[in-house]
This record gives C-alpha cells, sequence and structure tokens, in this order.
C-alpha cells in the first residue's frame, strides 16, 4: 500500500518563485503541491477547503502580508498546517514575527532544492526548524525585558539543560548523546518543555529562551 503524499501549498507573490517550488517539490514521489495563492487573503480560504499538510508562506507580500496570514491560520483553525515562511533575507524582522506567530521555521529564497525538500518534510514530521544564529541576531533587539525568571522558575534542571542544547540547533539524538541518555526521554522533556512554556514548537521555545534572557544572545 502506498503511504499517503505530504501536502503542500505555496503562497508567493512571484510567480517564478511558485513555478520553482512547485517543480521541485513536485518531483518527489512523497510530496504533492495540491494549491497556490499569490497574496495572503486568499490562503485561509484555500487551506480550509484544501486542508494541506504545509504551506509554504512568503512573509512579504503586496497586501495580507505572510505574518497576518500565519497569525490567522494558527489561531482560527483546530488542525492547521505547518508553515514554513519563505524569505529573501534570514536576519529580517518579518521572519522573526512570523516564527512568533507560531511558524515551524523559514526558508531563504536561494536555498537548494535538497535543503527544501528537507525541510518540508521535517516540518511535515511534526518537528521545527531552529537555526540558531540566526534566531539568537534576531531575539537579541529583544533580549532583556522579561527577565530569565520567565523561564527558570518553571522548568527543571534537566528541563533548563535540554533548552539550552535545542536552543543550540541540537536534535533529539544530539542531545541524548550529549546528556548520555535515551532519545525518549529527551523527547519527554522536551515535551514538558513546550507544556509548561506554552509553546507551540521548538522554535518558539528556543525565540522565548532568548528573548527573556534565558539563553544568552552573545
Amino acid at each position: 500500500m502506498t503511504a499517503p503524499k505530504t501536502t503542500v501549498v505555496l503562497v508567493d507573490d512571484e510567480d517564478l518563485i511558485r513555478t520553482g517550488l512547485r517543480a521541485i517539490l513536485g518531483a518527489e514521489e512523497d510530496l504533492e503541491v495540491v494549491g497556490e495563492a499569490a497574496d495572503g487573503a486568499e490562503v485561509v480560504s484555500l487551506v480550509r477547503s484544501l486542508r494541506p499538510d504545509v504551506v509554504l508562506m512568503d512573509v512579504r507580500m503586496p497586501a495580507v502580508d505572510g505574518i497576518q496570514a500565519t497569525r490567522h491560520l494558527l489561531a482560527t483553525m483546530a488542525e492547521p498546517p505547518k508553515i514554513l515562511v519563505v524569505t529573501t533575507f534570514e536576519n529580517d524582522d518579518y521572519v522573526y514575527e512570523a516564527l512568533r506567530a507560531g511558524a515551524s521555521g523559514f526558508l531563504l529564497k536561494r536555498a537548494r532544492p535538497a535543503e527544501i525538500v528537507q525541510a518540508v518534510r521535517t516540518v511535515a514530521s511534526g518537528d521545527s526548524l531552529v537555526f540558531p544564529n540566526a534566531i539568537r541576531s534576531l531575539a537579541g533587539r529583544r533580549a532583556g525585558g522579561r527577565g530569565d525568571s520567565l523561564v527558570s522558575a518553571q522548568l527543571t534542571e534537566r528541563e533548563s539543560e535540554v533548552l539550552r542544547l535545542v536552543a543550540k540547533g541540537l536534535t533529539n539524538a544530539e542531545i541524548a548523546a550529549e546528556l548520555v541518555v535515551g532519545v525518549e526521554t529527551v523527547k519527554t522533556h522536551v515535551g514538558n518543555v513546550l507544556a509548561k512554556l506554552r509553546a507551540r514548537d521548538r522554535t518558539q521555545a528556543v525565540i522565548l529562551a532568548y528573548e527573556s534572557g534565558f539563553v544568552s544572545v552573545s
């Protein structure tokens, strides 16, 4: 029996970008582009109709930008798709706000085809794409405003340790090796961290860790 394909909706105001992404993703047996939109205003109805697994969302669009569209999808749908924002520049406040809004990661428009495919597969599987250097740089503009008590008062010592490793960009397997514990144990700790911080995913937890000063941006 053939496994179901991961379905994708493309949202970008540039036809050339959408055409390129469709060609890249369509070449993969496990991925299928099921719809396209040229503006964030079209996204909600399209996603409600098609129910894709992943949305590739341009952050800068003329009418309704990717941040607004991301917030609306995640706030109004009981089972929203995973959202990957697409941008020209990684050090972009639009990207940061989209990640804060709940996007699972971002892609650069100059990313190689293999990176795009892997990113879609990663978020579709329930993981998030954490880019420590980019998040550190963007979070540095906002750090220190809330104090580390926001995070540290809620987490156990081991959970705090796991969050710091997540902020470095380590996978569950790498964290397990670092702490000499099982991967399932790490998954449990990560799940506890997300629940206590009320974070949608690892990316949001990392953003909170930097913004609160729990992890240093220096």
